[in-house]
């Protein structure tokens, strides 16, 4: 990528004020974008440090999405690039969360990008004939397509946001708006260390998590932003309709346990 591939275009990234909005935000500002981020919390100030500005809105409340969306138009002048990274985490079987639980992780992971792209289109079909760049990028997650023990509720929402952005892809090609999404896999980010930390012995529970990915180690959020970056690139303008994993060679790979024969 060049430094300048973004000079001129302006993103929006939700959950922007930590993990992999955050470096996301940091990513796309380095490559010449102004960027917005948005969050239900006031930014903390290194990730001011990313933004030109922040907008606060819990993607629950669909009023709050559209003011601040607006507002971030404003600021920027228009948005070129969405970023769909607001969501939360959840563990467990269909047994273990009641109706209440599903429907909050719900409401924030596919309803909030519902509500977010709903309130940002407008906005880049006008960037789609202005400037001929327009892009909605999702993070989506690699239970997307691949079954992990205790995630139904997240994977669950994970899956409908793939499908979400096969959709949506679909809808808006003939608009100039491009949709794809990411697939992390189990990436080192705030969440997954409340986890670790939640466990009876975080250390053992890191190595599982590592060893489960064909790399051995945590994906970083610098990377899955790095993933996102490419799919919102100028340079990526026949890339849409896709899921980008990355995830260390989970999806795809199948590798033998050490010391085993082949055969």
């Amino acid at each position: 990528m060049t430094a300048a591939e973004f000079d001129g275009l302006t993103a929006l990234v939700t959950g922007g004020a930590s993990g992999i909005g955050l470096a996301t935000a940091e990513h796309l500002a380095a490559r010449g974008a102004r960027v917005t981020i948005l969050d239900r919390d006031n930014p903390r100030p290194e990730a001011m440090r990313a933004a030109e500005s922040a907008v606060v809105a819990d993607v629950t409340d669909d009023a709050a999405v559209r003011a601040a969306v607006g507002a971030a138009a404003t600021t920027l002048g228009g948005i070129d690039i969405l970023v769909n990274n607001a969501g939360v985490g959840a563990i467990g079987t269909v047994e273990d969360n009641d109706d209440e639980e599903w429907r909050r992780v719900f409401d924030v992971n596919v309803f909030g990008m519902v509500r977010t792209s709903r309130a940002a289109l407008p906005h880049l079909r006008r960037a789609a004939q202005r400037r001929g760049v327009a892009v909605i990028v999702n993070t989506c997650s690699i239970v997307a397509s691949a079954g992990l023990p205790q995630r139904a509720l997240y994977s669950a929402t994970k899956g409908a946001v793939y499908s979400l952005t096969l959709a949506m892809a679909a809808d808006y090609v003939a608009d100039g708006i491009r949709v794809a999404c990411v697939n992390p896999g189990t990436a080192d980010t705030p969440w997954v260390s409340r986890l670790l930390d939640a466990s009876p012995d975080p250390a053992a529970e890191r190595a599982a998590l590592a060893a489960r990915q064909p790399m051995g180690r945590l994906v970083s959020a610098a990377e899955v932003a790095a993933a996102i970056a490419y799919l919102a690139s100028p340079l990526s303008g026949a890339t849409t309709g896709i899921a980008l994993a990355v995830d260390g060679g989970m999806s795809g790979l199948r590798l033998r346990p050490p010391g085993q024969a082949l055969r």
